[in-house]
């Protein structure tokens, strides 16, 4: 079934769970008094299709199908984005670091629209040396997408890098080889600032030794689980033959 049919059917389910609520409260209370009817009252407001009862549980559920149906139609509204902090959003990238990812993220943003889009994230990956398909250009953006626009904006740029310092990205995935590849460029720095960018070199290697040292020991642990497995599964073989003979 298609998303936008999924979507109708649940709004339409929510709707009809949350008309028997109200008409099961309006039982339990009695027949509602008479009240004095408001000399000016506003108009109405208009009833937007699929949209939910102001006190369900799930009105944030359908809100957020509703939106996405727009999206599919071309119809979503822009929405009003709140003051992004990356320093307090993200307190574990240093300012520096910040800086030298805003200053990359505005590199490759060629439309200047303050997002990357898939072509932009295409171009991105060749010139870091790893290319990628049309489908993982598509995984790549899906996994931080968090407003599902199908583009990334710079606090979700920066969200790579917190996933990969928490070690949530795959080893192997674009963007683990993005996180590792989008080093600090000389170019950015200029010979005026030659001391401060080799001081931030050095940071920013010390900083991927920790972090691949972190996942070298991880997969040293794996590897010793699955010997001491195997070594088990050998010894039940073992006494399994010797009970059948």
């Amino acid at each position: 079934m298609a998303l936008p049919e999924l979507a109708l059917k649940l709004q339409r389910r929510l709707q009809r769970e949350a008309a028997a609520a109200a008409a099961e409260e309006e039982e339990e209370e009695g027949p509602p008094q008479a009240e004095p009817r408001a000399p000016a009252a506003r108009d109405p407001e208009p009833d937007l299709p699929g949209r939910a009862p102001p006190g369900s549980a799930d009105a944030e559920l359908s809100a957020q199908l509703t939106r996405r149906l727009h999206i599919n139609a071309g119809a979503a509204r822009p929405r009003r984005c709140r003051v992004f902090h990356p320093y307090s959003e993200f307190p574990e990238l240093s300012r520096r670091l910040v800086k030298d990812l805003e200053n990359r993220f505005k590199l490759y943003d060629s439309g200047r629209d303050g997002f990357i889009d898939l072509m932009e994230l295409k171009l991105m990956m060749e010139k870091l040396g790893a290319p990628q398909t049309h489908l993982g250009l598509k995984n790549m953006i899906k996994e931080v997408d968090e407003d599902f626009d199908g583009r990334l904006s710079f606090r979700e740029f920066l969200l790579i890098f917190h996933k990969a310092a928490a070690g949530e990205l795959e080893e192997d995935s674009g963007l683990m080889a993005l996180a590792k590849l989008s080093e600090i460029d000389v170019a950015q720095e200029g010979v005026k600032g030659a001391k401060d960018f080799f001081e931030a070199k050095v940071q920013a290697l010390s900083c991927a030794s920790k972090f691949e040292a972190e996942l070298k020991a991880e997969q040293d642990e794996r590897k010793q689980e699955e010997e001491k497995r195997r070594i088990r599964q050998a010894a039940f073989r073992e006494l399994k033959a010797a009970f059948s003979t």
